[in-house]
């Protein structure tokens, strides 16, 4: 924020200048803002510009709080009006120097017309004072001149008419008047308010605590973000006796036109939930949105926290029962590489030889030898997922009757986890990344102190621990001109060993379990496994063969 971007001079004086964030410049009404700084020397000018960016800053994060109008906004903003307005007219009353108001007659016969003139002719100048503070009010979305703006101003200047009405009928004695504009009517119910500690995220940090389920820490935090999407269209203080199927309907409706990766595409940063689906609706080109799968993942964190509101009589029942999306699990976005892609691939400067650390699709002398490396070696001749691969610690990586293995478990670190029960199992090493090196690897973290195999695998802003290599190997596989669009990806590895083993003569109910297909085995996770077991399994693996 206190770059020197953020300074710029003419002449000889300086200004401060903020790029307006894509998303708020229709708000603003600007693509940048400038301002004098009121000075010629630039230490001054960068002292002065700070608060003067802390004042826009501040604008923009008011700015993304706002939400959209509804229509209970509309009746309320109507009575509201007429309410306050009557009010003021009642309290004007008890001040004796305007007791005698026989004089303000004939004015409010002249408001009057003025009002229905100005509403006969779509004009809203007379009435905007009032939208406009009442959508300050409020922290409503709502541009001046927009269709809901009018919309507002004509309804406020219905109650005005009535409230004019109303003022001159008293000035007859009459107190029993009552609007007889339809619209100005009392909403039949005010929005309910959440009583402290019913708020749903503060339950949610109960649920959390208690972890009935005992799932991992990443899962919650994953949760915790799926859920905030729900809050922040409904807002914080959303009652959680109003959790219903509407609510869960509306929400995942929503869901549906929610761009893939939206949290990590810079156009929207910075964005709330609708914000960024009405953004990407804008685009030229919109980005592709989620999946049925996705979506349900969504309303599975959501309903999983349900069955305890449920259970603590928060709720009368789970709204989410029976509203998921029909899923075809046999279809996948992801598929394998073919065996001249995936020559291509392993012939490419990250497996061979690049310039340097950033650069990898250039050729050059510099040997990539860490995740980067080794992750998609592992997913060929393992079928692991990336993430199970990632948080290896080197005591996870060994041998057992002599031969070495890959203990896939949640233990040793508060920061790992596996998808599901199944994925608790022991892979042995083919033999294929033993004649790599890939043990050499893990025994050189060890003898260096290390805890992980893999030390230099960072976590993402979500917790994930292999994403962020994700997203730039599949930038790295465009840069290929392997990849354009969807298809391929680092799963393709993943899928790759699932073609490799049936390709050997296996069914998947044969080979399922060394993915983390199978059902929990208590054997994968505690104790040693038998002999006879681990080495029907080392049987298993090294069938796995690719054309490289």
């Amino acid at each position: 924020m206190a770059n020197g971007s953020n300074l710029k001079r003419r002449g000889s004086t300086y200004y401060a200048r903020q790029v307006v964030p894509t998303e708020l410049q229709h708000l603003m009404g600007t693509r940048e803002l400038v301002r004098s700084l009121n000075t010629k020397d630039r230490r001054t000018a960068n002292t002065r510009k700070l608060s003067v960016l802390a004042e826009w800053h501040h604008k923009f994060d008011e700015l993304r709080r706002r939400r959209d109008i509804a229509e209970e906004d509309f009746a309320r903003a109507t009575w509201d009006h007429y309410a306050t307005e009557l009010r003021a007219d009642e309290l004007e009353r008890t001040i004796p120097e305007l007791t005698s108001r026989t004089w303000m007659a004939g004015s409010r016969e002249h408001h009057t017309r003025a009002l229905r003139a100005h509403l006969g002719r779509g004009e809203t100048v007379l009435i905007e004072w009032a939208a406009d503070a009442f959508i300050e009010r409020h922290q409503l979305l709502v541009e001046p001149g927009s269709s809901q703006y009018r919309e507002l101003c004509f309804r406020l200047m219905r109650a005005q008419i009535e409230v004019v009405t109303r003022a001159g009928e008293r000035d007859i004695g009459n107190y029993a008047g009552a609007p007889v504009d339809p619209i100005v009517t009392r909403p039949a119910a005010t929005l309910e308010v959440a009583k402290p500690g019913e708020r749903l995220m503060e339950l949610f940090e109960r649920y959390a605590k208690e972890n009935p389920k005992a799932i991992s820490q990443a899962t919650l935090m994953q949760a915790r973000r799926d859920i905030g999407t729900f809050v922040e269209l409904v807002g914080s203080d959303f009652p959680v006796g109003d959790l219903n199927k509407k609510a869960v309907r509306e929400w995942k409706a929503l869901l549906q036109e929610y761009p893939v990766k939206a949290a990590e595409t810079s156009i929207f940063k910075g964005m709330s939930f609708r914000e960024i689906i009405e953004a990407n609706g804008r685009l030229v080109t919109p980005k592709p949105v989620i999946s049925a799968k996705t979506v349900n993942r969504y309303m599975a964190a959501f309903g999983a926290f349900c069955n305890w509101l449920a259970a603590h009589d928060y709720i009368a029942a789970n709204p989410f029962t029976d509203m998921y999306l029909k899923v075809d699990k046999t279809k996948t976005n992801v598929r394998p590489f073919t065996d001249d892609e995936l020559q291509v691939l392993l012939a490419s400067p990250l497996f061979t030889g690049c310039k340097n650390e950033v650069k990898w699709h250039v050729p050059g002398e510099h040997l990539i030898r860490d995740h980067r490396y080794w992750l998609p070696h592992v997913m060929m001749y393992s079928g692991a997922r990336p993430g199970e691969i990632a948080q290896l610690l080197v005591d996870d990586v060994r041998q057992m009757h002599g031969v070495w293995v890959m203990h896939f478990t949640d233990e040793g670190d508060d920061e790992k986890s596996l998808k599901t029960k199944g994925s608790f199992r022991v892979v042995p090493v083919h033999s294929k990344l033993v004649e790599m090196g890939f043990i050499e690897h893990v025994e050189r973290q060890r003898a260096a102190g290390e805890r992980r195999v893999f030390p230099e695998a960072e976590r993402n802003e979500r917790g994930h621990i292999a994403a962020k290599f994700e997203k730039k190997f599949g930038l790295y596989l465009i840069k290929l001109g392997l990849k354009e669009g969807r298809g391929l990806s680092l799963y393709s590895f993943r899928h790759g060993f699932s073609d490799a083993m049936r390709r050997a003569g296996l069914m998947d109910e044969e080979f399922g379990f060394l993915m983390g297909h199978s059902k929990f085995s208590m054997t994968a996770r505690y104790g040693q496994m038998p002999q006879g077991t681990l080495q029907k399994r080392v049987e298993l693996i090294e069938m796995a063969k690719h054309t490289t």
